[in-house]
């Protein structure tokens, strides 16, 4: 697929990962909807966006992704601003120990919500001219996390529903690519949150393991995690992979083993 004069929707889109995916996606000539739950971080981005491209390729929308009738509100405002929809980041995430239930809706459900979503709108054969769909885990996904426990969950949720639905797409012809990017540490305000005794609740104490794996593994720049995307959207071989990015290898790909059938096409 080519980036350019495709439309792209990207969760999260106002902060960190998810800033660099709408600067790397305008930057190959795609039409950008970025939504965020932070309205004045969302308006700031849009506005030094639009110093550096035209403002009618981008759309800010304020979106809590929990919210079940934002989500689908926004998506329908995508439609009927760009007339298309062609990419969609499910990008938005938080890391809550403590607030445990918020963690699960934002980081899991909402990716699910948003992966449905995305498929009602560009699916084949129900008015859509296909597409790709991309959601965010970790490498917290591929591997336990004592300090994260729910975290780790949801991660590793995003990526069982992934691959399961790109197997499913691929049988029914949707037309729809669906891969997962897994980060190691990226300088985010998500990693800064680590420190913070209202996020990590009762796991606080293990900031400094923490800090040691960060040391270990590196902390990357959100852009490099952007070229990751473009090559999931360039790529169209690419259908139920899981990108890895680190900062020690680059990007590759994580191997699993082959299951036992070949599921066939309808």
């Amino acid at each position: 697929m080519h980036v350019n004069g495709k439309v792209a929707l990207v969760t999260g889109g106002a902060q960190g990962i998810g800033q660099a995916f709408v600067q790397a996606l305008l930057g190959k000539g795609a039409k950008v909807a970025l939504l965020d739950r932070n309205s004045e971080a969302g308006q700031e981005s849009k506005a030094a966006l639009d110093e550096q491209f035209e403002a009618q390729r981008t759309l800010f929308i304020q979106c809590d992704v929990t919210d079940q009738e934002q989500l689908k509100g926004a998506f329908k405002k995508v439609i009927e601003h760009f007339g298309r929809l062609d990419i969609v980041v499910n990008n938005a995430g938080v890391n809550n120990e403590k607030d445990w239930e918020s963690t699960i809706q934002t980081n899991l459900t909402s990716v699910i919500r948003g992966t449905y979503l995305g498929l009602e709108y560009m699916r084949k054969g129900s008015g859509g001219d296909g597409g790709v769909i991309i959601n965010m885990s970790s490498l917290a996904g591929l591997m336990p996390a004592a300090f994260q426990p729910v975290y780790c969950a949801t991660k590793h949720g995003v990526i069982g529903f992934t691959r399961s639905i790109a197997l499913a797409a691929n049988m029914d012809n949707y037309g729809v690519r669906l891969n997962t990017i897994c980060p190691g540490f990226v300088n985010t305000p998500i990693l800064q949150s680590i420190d913070k005794e209202e996020n990590m609740g009762q796991y606080y104490s293990y900031k400094d393991e923490i800090k040691n794996m960060m040391q270990f593994y590196g902390v990357m720049d959100p852009s490099i995690i952007a070229e990751g995307l473009i090559t999931i959207i360039e790529d169209d071989t690419l259908n139920g992979e899981v990108m890895k990015i680190t900062a020690s290898q680059g990007i590759h790909f994580q191997q699993y083993c082959q299951t036992p059938f070949t599921s066939s096409k309808r």
